[in-house]
């Protein structure tokens, strides 16, 4: 654990917390890729399938059950609440999702640490973190309707990835031995992903003018 960690966690952590307020609160989900949630769903199901038989911290484990109950509660609101589900915009939530899971799935069973079924969802769920923005992003693009949570929810989940690129900056320089290939070159591609939203999103915080994604 380093200050870089920490802060991801918490960048990470605050973007739920900024979706659950829009959509708890407000009743709403606008502007908000139920695709894009879904694949959040399956990225922490695949990922923590070790959570009841390998305890590394009470810590590791609180965050590890946050995200799995925060990432399903949020698609079974947009999915079954009476009120919010209305406000989906299923019309423009279009992006064909399915189409990244089973890339993402091959590539881990040919690319991975180690060629066991942990192992293979690991990858699985690192690779698949890496593109599950996309829906979201060609939302934003399609509606150009951007409200301040939205854009808060999206900035934070982008800020969270990278702080996490800072960590492994760090460990790299302070612990022996420390790589991990498939988590570099996929949180780059995914850092990558997020520079267009970065850009508009600074600036027009700079400008102080609406939040609006070209189409």
């Amino acid at each position: 654990m380093n200050a870089f960690r920490l802060a991801g966690d918490m960048t990470h952590l605050l973007s739920v917390v900024v979706l659950l307020l829009k959509i708890h609160t407000i009743k709403s989900c606008a502007g908000i890729s139920l695709k894009t949630q879904e694949l959040y769903a399956l990225v922490f199901a695949a990922r923590y399938l070790d959570l009841f038989i390998h305890f590394i911290s009470l810590y590791n484990t609180v965050m590890k059950l946050v995200f799995l109950a925060s990432s399903f509660s949020i698609v079974w609101y947009m999915r079954r609440h009476k009120i919010v589900r209305r406000t989906y915009d299923k019309d423009h939530d279009t992006f064909r999702h399915h189409f990244l899971v089973l890339p993402c799935l091959a590539l881990a069973f040919l690319i991975n640490e180690k060629f066991t079924f942990r192992e293979v969802m690991w990858a699985f769920s690192i690779y698949l973190e890496a593109v599950a923005i996309l829906p979201q992003l060609v939302l934003l693009q399609r509606t150009r309707n951007i409200d301040n949570l939205t854009g808060q929810y999206v900035f934070f989940l982008g800020a969270y990835r990278v702080l996490y690129i800072l960590n492994w900056i760090y460990r790299y320089f302070t612990e022996p031995h420390f790589v991990h290939w498939i988590s570099w070159i996929a949180g780059i591609v995914q850092t990558l992903l997020y520079a267009d939203f970065f850009y508009y999103y600074i600036m027009s915080w700079k400008n102080n003018v609406k939040l609006e994604l070209p189409a």
